[in-house]
């Protein structure tokens, strides 16, 4: 049985800009946006690669937008509106990226900038071209009963600022001081950015804390409720599960699978890469379908009506329809979207045959149908683009396993299918919020779809560029011995130079007995030399949920899975879905290093002292002063984040090979004491949540 309709909410009067054009679709406003949502969409692929998590820009955007107003050039309402709405699309976009193209390392695969770029503008067109005949249905003939809270907000902030309310200021303040923070500490090494504390009396037990002001910003958004589950998830790894199999296994003389060293040998984090990150997968996977369980009536009658609302929708001629009313011609929709589907069968770099591009169209349209209709009831942050992405792969899966396509080769074609459906429904959401924001200014909708249109043209560029610049700052090459594999002649492999000699670069994957991964072979024994670690899947950048979609694929189509761990994960979320509590955010705490948790769950902490002491409503989503300050940390911190990691491959002195960053390092030769000690970096990141729990009590 269908469910009921979401009861009306509070009646929000659209504002009516005049119909005298008002400034709108202007080279200042493309451009501004452009560039904010490059720098969002940068931001974005940082956190979501080092926590699986990233936070919606529209609003930080729409007060930049209006500060530029105020402090550079006077812009309209309408002008605003499309710099928020083009900036928008660079974050969506990134987090999807993010989310799912990595798994190209974690399947055995080479990651390729072509790829990754097509795969990023396809998924990002579609979420916008399917958008585009539902929004009378869901935009205007639903308002009042699907409230798109961050376009409403978005809405408010920028007609505040049309009458002089609003200010850019603290999301300035707080990127000054995120960018100054992260500076200080991973730059000029002035304190320790990671404390930990390990028990000596609680073997395999770890306490510890990346103290860096854009995880402390996230779990301000993300408030205190769900921060605190999200670190009951990460407590009950580090001081429960680690341990147990810790104490447990500690006696065994051989590794235990899918573990290649003796566990007695292995530090907790080995411990969690090698058991741990498979009861989370288990766990996210279960949280992730039994979300899309309780929504699919919400899909069900979601697709209904807007598939009888595209039927049954009269249009008359283009001159009869008020301005706020015009879209963009159906004929580019359904010709738009049918390129599209011909170019990802076409285009060599998608290795995809007509099955995968019809699967792409049809997961993609109906998730995207279903991302707008869910966005506009819990918002885009709450919508779990993960859990659909899963639902896509895993059907994908199925459908592959059925066909008989099974074995390593065709992982890749999954992970393309799930990736541009994933894309396609992430920017769907935030195409459904900017126009819903659009639709309560006053602005011209076609405007709009093509400024969206241009938001994914400039955002994919960078994002793709960013997750390549991030892996390669980290990536390590360590000497290492396979015994008893030599590379066999047929093989095809790379030539590459490395410590001043000609290498052979192969990526191993399903060998028994040999460690997938990249490495460097002898040219004339063929045997391995060296081994390349990526920098995506280090503890920098552990790229959670690209991790999770590899596991998903791996054991399908290649029966690779632990299955025994996987289960304990499944366990574990319907037990937590007992309790009357969602199992995805616990499971995601499962899933992520404790010492990514612990900071948002501090963050989270500052948010319920904040909403206590100004006498707010707990964790309400229409809290502007706290987020927009927050939004600046993340940014600041996120963007010297990216410029550090760039620095530490940069060698100054080709004598010495000393980076440009080992150079900056200042505290650990200036100060090594105070540098590794765990209290004064703690008394900073106090400091730096007491000036949050100030800067979210004041308006301007």
């Amino acid at each position: 049985m269908a469910s009921p309709p979401p009861a009306p909410t509070k009646e929000f009067r659209p504002y009516v800009a005049p119909e005298t054009l008002l400034p709108e679709f202007t080279f200042r406003a493309v451009v501004l946006g452009a560039v904010l949502g490059v720098v969002f969409g940068i931001a974005s692929v940082y956190l979501g690669l080092k926590i699986g998590l990233t936070t919606t820009a529209s609003i930080p955007i729409a007060v930049l937008a209006i500060g530029f107003s105020r402090g550079v050039r006077r812009t309209s309402i309408l002008e605003n509106n499309m710099i928020q709405t083009v900036g928008s699309a660079g974050e969506s976009i990134a987090a999807a990226v993010v989310f799912t193209l990595p798994a190209m390392i974690f399947l055995g695969f080479e990651m390729e900038y072509t790829h990754t770029f097509l795969v990023a503008l396809t998924g990002g067109l579609l979420g916008v071209l399917f958008m585009i005949p539902l929004r009378r249905y869901l935009i205007v003939k639903e308002h009042g009963r699907l409230p798109y809270p961050e376009g409403t907000a978005c809405a408010e902030v920028l007609m505040v600022g049309e009458t002089g309310g609003a200010s850019a200021g603290k999301v300035i303040r707080g990127g000054l001081l995120g960018a100054g923070y992260k500076f200080l500490m991973g730059g000029l090494g002035l304190w320790r950015s990671t404390p930990a504390w390990s028990p000596g009396f609680y073997r395999g037990a770890e306490v510890s804390a990346e103290i860096s002001p854009e995880l402390l910003g996230v779990g301000y958004i993300l408030g205190y409720r769900t921060s605190v589950i999200m670190a009951g998830g990460g407590l009950l790894s580090w001081l429960i599960l680690i341990p147990f199999v810790k104490l447990f296994g500690e006696n065994l003389p051989t590794p235990l699978y899918p573990g290649t060293t003796l566990i007695s040998a292995m530090s907790p984090s080995e411990i969690w890469n090698s058991y741990i990150r498979y009861i989370g997968a288990g766990a996210v996977a279960t949280g992730g379908l039994i979300g899309l369980i309780r929504s699919l009536p919400t899909i069900w009658d979601s697709f209904r009506a807007s598939a009888g609302q595209l039927f049954t929708t009269a249009r008359g001629n283009g001159a009869e329809i008020p301005r706020t009313e015009r879209d963009l011609p159906i004929g580019v929709v359904v010709g738009g979207s049918l390129l599209l589907a011909a170019f990802i069968w076409a285009v060599p770099a998608f290795q995809m045959n007509a099955v995968g591009a019809i699967l792409i169209v049809i997961f993609g349209f109906f998730f995207s149908v279903w991302s707008w209709r869910v966005t506009g009831v819990v918002g885009s942050s709450s919508c779990p683009i993960s859990g659909m992405t899963i639902a896509a792969l895993m059907g994908t899966c199925l459908l592959f396993v059925a066909l008989g396509w099974t074995g390593h080769p065709y992982t890749a074609v999954a992970l393309t299918v799930g990736a541009v459906a994933c894309i396609a429904l992430s920017n769907a959401g935030t195409t459904s919020q900017d126009l819903k924001t659009g639709y309560l200014v006053g602005a011209t909708p076609w405007k709009q779809q093509t400024g969206l249109a241009i938001g994914v043209l400039t955002s994919v560029v960078v994002i793709g560029w960013t997750m390549f610049f991030l892996n390669a700052s980290r990536t390590q090459v360590t000497p290492i011995v396979l015994p008893g594999y030599t590379l066999e002649a047929a093989t095809p492999a790379a030539t590459v130079q490395h410590a001043g000699g000609s290498f052979l670069e192969r990526r191993l994957f399903g060998i028994p007995g040999v460690p997938d991964g990249k490495y460097l072979f002898d040219p004339s024994t063929r045997e391995a030399r060296f081994q390349v670690v990526d920098g995506i899947g280090s503890a920098d950048f552990p790229a959670p949920q690209s991790r999770l979609m590899a596991v998903v694929i791996t054991g399908l189509l290649e029966r690779r899975l632990p299955w025994g761990l996987v289960m304990l994960g499944v366990a574990i979320a319907l037990f937590i879905e007992l309790l009357g509590i969602g199992s995805l955010t616990f499971a995601v705490g499962v899933y992520l290093p404790l010492s990514s948790t612990a900071p948002i769950f501090l963050g989270g902490v500052v948010r319920h002292f904040a909403d206590r002491r100004y006498k707010r409503e707990p964790d309400a989503s229409d809290e502007i002063p706290g987020t927009l300050f927050s939004s600046g940390l993340i940014a600041g911190g996120a963007l010297v984040g990216v410029l550090l990691a760039g620095l530490s491959g940069w060698v100054w002195d080709a004598a010495s090979g000393h980076t440009v960053a080992e150079i900056l390092a200042l505290g650990p030769r200036l100060l090594p004491a105070f540098s590794a000690a765990n209290l004064p970096a703690l008394l900073v990141f106090t400091a730096l949540g007491v000036w949050l729990l100030r800067e979210a009590g004041r308006e301007q």
